[in-house]
């Protein structure tokens, strides 16, 4: 999901007859060497005044007015709003998604919308008081994989292990994805959607659904917990927790099927596992040192050697893997972030080709990063990674965020940079906003150096890619567990604490929230109406 687009979407809620203005942003600016560092109060959420709300009475009843001009020019075959995609049931075209935990007594998840032009969750009169993606049956939803380009989003329930699609051009869903293994620690679907790759830590497996062929494959994998997906759909990577090593799965040929089928003797050596073992469809391989090529044709050798890998995230151009290796975070040595090319590693039958590193030239391409490294995001030929190093305060072991620039044109680290503290290891989230803004945001940033030493804290960061400066968002709310980029209305929208909040991108202040909270527990946001699948902070 990280190609990452510079087109900025400026839109107005008027059915058939919007307007927009697609306007292209320069490319971000290098890193300056000293970061400005400064705290902004958040304040409580405040009321709008009269003349606020006559001014949105008015601008309501001009949606109306061109809504009834929308709806004549429909029958002319305008229903379209944006980049060819069909206008929603709700006439919303600033649409953010919440996942919601726990709505009510006899509801256990909940995906509603709200108007993100105008920050409001009922439509116009009220009516309706507000907006949901029907037919969505999922318990404790934690994640929302947003595809925007595919104008579909897929949800992952904690509770009940579900992984649903929710249609953003029919605001429906249709039911879970089938043949998953119970609970999953990290999921992903291919922008095809032809592959869903899953990781099971409590059941120890790899699962692969290949949607091609209805098939559904359970390899072993003893302690998987993460999975990363490149932005193409062609290669996945899993990571066993407190490993050194990588894994990565191959679909199998006709004849494979059959030359494989006789168990693990007659599988490549590469191969931990492949299922089913009497005509296997898909293998997992160890990702390791090309110094030998056995009788079925693959490489093999020594693994690979990382330091406590986590995730991987990928070039624009598609070709390199960016291995993080969480270091100290995650009871390794050092963070840094190791290189892959991804050619050798493509699943699909027939499309692979090169050879992986060997070890020799993987650890002397890799790259240190000062600050941890559990978290990245790459735009052209920097990588924004963050993570957290460990501190010795009062005698215990604490944990400091920071944000580390890296230029990818010759693979060099700048300085650590203080953000939010958060856990060590754990899952974040990094998004690019309006005027040139980074966000991170992180969670248990209560247990981590600030808080133990009477700083200010919270979870939520913005970081000015052109100017360099810092922007920590205080108090505490919570854990900050979702970020969404309204494109070109110079705002975000974020879950923090189980509720949801929205700040301005131009100075970090808090923008009214009051129409748009939500009851129950809000855990991820997403902009359904984005751009590109780049806005999206799960991938």
């Amino acid at each position: 999901m990280l190609y990452f687009g510079s087109h900025k979407l400026v839109k107005n809620r008027l059915g058939t007859a919007v307007l927009f203005d697609l306007r292209a942003s320069s490319a971000l600016p290098d890193r300056q060497a000293n970061p400005i560092i400064s705290l902004t109060l958040r304040l409580a959420p405040r009321y709008s005044s009269r003349v606020g709300i006559l001014k949105i009475r008015f601008l309501w009843s001009s949606a109306a007015a061109a809504l009834t001009v929308a709806a004549a020019l429909a029958g002319c075959g305008g229903t379209t709003y944006f980049a060819g995609r069909n206008l929603p049931p709700s006439k919303l075209t600033n649409r953010v998604l919440i996942a919601i935990q726990n709505p009510s007594a006899f509801g256990k998840g909940l995906l509603q919308f709200v108007d993100a032009y105008y920050d409001r969750r009922a439509g116009y009169g009220g009516k309706p008081a507000s907006y949901s993606i029907s037919g969505y049956a999922g318990a404790l939803p934690v994640t929302i994989q947003n595809m925007p380009e595919e104008q579909v989003g897929y949800v992952y329930g904690s509770g009940d292990g579900s992984f649903t699609p929710a249609s953003y051009s029919k605001e429906t869903s249709s039911g879970a994805v089938g043949g998953l293994s119970g609970l999953s620690s990290s999921i992903f679907i291919t922008r095809s959607q032809n592959f869903v790759f899953a990781a099971s830590q409590s059941l120890h497996v790899f699962s692969v659904v290949d949607r091609t062929n209805s098939g559904t494959y359970t390899l072993s994998l003893p302690g998987v917990y993460r999975v990363s997906v490149n932005p193409g759909g062609t290669m996945a990577l899993a990571f066993v927790q407190n490993s050194n090593y990588a894994y990565y799965p191959v679909k199998l040929s006709a004849a494979q099927t059959t030359s494989f089928s006789g168990g693990p003797p007659t599988w490549p050596k590469a191969a931990v596992d492949c299922e089913p073992q009497n005509a296997p469809g898909w293998c997992l391989f160890q990702a390791q040192s090309p110094d030998s090529t056995d009788g079925t044709g693959y490489h093999y050798g020594a693994p690979l050697v990382f330091d406590r890998p986590v995730k991987a995230v990928f070039s624009i151009d598609g070709g390199t893997a960016y291995v993080l290796n969480c270091g100290p975070e995650c009871g390794g040595t050092t963070a840094s972030v190791s290189i892959l090319p991804v050619s050798p590693m493509i699943f699909a039958v027939g499309r692979s080709s090169g050879t992986l590193p060997t070890n020799a030239t993987l650890a002397s391409t890799r790259i240190a990063i000062p600050g941890g490294a559990s978290n990245a995001l790459v735009d052209s030929s920097t990588m924004y990674v963050v993570g957290q190093q460990p501190q010795q305060i009062s005698g215990q072991t604490l944990f400091a965020g920071n944000l580390t620039v890296v230029n990818l044109g010759n693979n060099t680290a700048g300085s650590s940079i203080a953000v939010s503290d958060g856990f060590p290891g754990a899952a974040s989230r990094i998004l690019e906003a309006d005027d040139n803004t980074l966000w991170i945001g992180m969670t248990k940033c209560n247990n981590g150096v600030r808080a133990a030493t009477g700083q200010p804290y919270g979870c939520l960061t913005m970081y000015n890619t052109s100017t360099g400066s810092v922007t920590m968002l205080e108090p505490y709310l919570g854990d900050a567990t979702g970020i969404a980029d309204v494109e070109g209305l110079h705002k975000i929208y974020t879950a923090e604490g189980g509720q949801v909040y929205i700040y301005s991108t131009t100075d970090g202040t808090a923008i009214d929230n009051q129409y748009v909270t939500v009851t129950g527990t809000a855990y991820d946001v997403a902009y359904m109406d984005a751009t590109t699948d780049a806005n999206n902070t799960v991938y």
